[in-house]
């Protein structure tokens, strides 16, 4: 679910020159300021959403960035990929001169891996990535627009924040479940720039959107690494990825979103569960490492 950034680019082009309304066929609206903790972040070929959980750490997928080389270069004292990120909650109608980039180091959990069993319960596993803020060794690359820095950042009044472990099943079946992102909310099927059968709408990317849909619970193989959603009334998209599942009405992230069960963002959401031993104990071990802090 995540986006190449050629076909947001290209959606994006279109918007600015249109200022069209997005229409929200997956059951979500404009999310305006009520989210201000997630975030649009790319690396200059793909894009997704993420969450940031203190100045210094933003909660994202590995599926995003692991397998794809960064545009904007490598930490030079990690390694690591550099990636960027935005809390503008309509990106889309603001001009490039005036957004405002956060750089920081992408790190994702070692035990990723998509394809690594037959079947729904070994598409993907260990889907979880951070990106630490503030690192001595993250730089803007040269060239970049806007303002744009490798700093902590600013207080955006609130964060988002990991649940404690094992969260997820004390909730019943039909918990409400608020999803946040800047996926695509609408698109037409037949050619378009994104090829295949994923045509963008006019405005519908690089907007902060929000929608609410329900817990499936579930006892099954996928079920201790993964919750289930319902793709109605709401449902994610391309650019979504990496983006919360909140508890409904609180900023707590019950899991990080990671797949759809189809190709046109019609079927269940599944999403890696974050109140797991697993992603909790990585999520901490690696922001100590690396000189994060999810302190506020």
């Amino acid at each position: 679910m995540r986006k190449q950034l050629v076909c947001l680019l290209a959606v994006l082009a279109i918007a600015a020159a249109t200022a069209a309304t997005a229409l929200a066929v997956l059951g979500g609206q404009p999310d305006g300021n009520a989210h201000p903790y997630v975030g649009y972040e790319d690396n200059g070929v793909f894009a997704c959403s993420g969450t940031l959980l203190s100045a210094t750490v933003m909660l994202t997928a590995a599926h995003c960035f692991s397998d794809s080389t960064s545009a904007f270069g490598t930490d030079t004292v990690t390694g690591a990929p550099i990636v960027r990120a935005t809390f503008d909650p309509n990106l889309a109608n603001t001009p490039s001169a005036n957004r405002v980039w956060h750089y920081g180091t992408y790190y994702f959990d070692p035990q990723f891996a998509i394809g690594a069993g037959h079947g729904l319960p070994g598409f993907d596993t260990h889907d979880v990535a951070v990106i630490i803020f503030g690192s001595p060794g993250c730089h803007v690359p040269a060239g970049a627009t806007g303002t744009s820095t490798c700093g902590t950042i600013a207080d955006p009044t609130t964060y988002g924040a990991l649940p404690t472990q094992g969260l997820v099943d004390t909730l019943e079946n039909g918990t409400p479940i608020d999803l946040v992102g800047y996926g695509d909310q609408n698109f037409i099927r037949g050619g378009g720039p994104c090829g295949g059968n994923c045509k963008p709408r006019e405005g519908d990317a690089f907007t902060r959107f929000f929608g609410q849909t329900t817990l499936i619970s579930s006892n099954d193989t996928i079920s201790s690494q993964f919750i289930k959603l319902h793709s109605n009334p709401s449902g994610t998209c391309f650019g979504d990825s990496g983006g919360p599942n909140l508890l409904g009405g609180t900023n707590i992230v019950l899991g990080i979103n990671s797949f759809v069960a189809n190709g046109i963002c019609a079927g269940n959401t599944y999403s890696y569960r974050a109140d797991t031993a697993d992603a909790l104990g990585w999520v901490t071990a690696t922001v100590a490492a690396q000189g994060g802090s999810i302190s506020h």
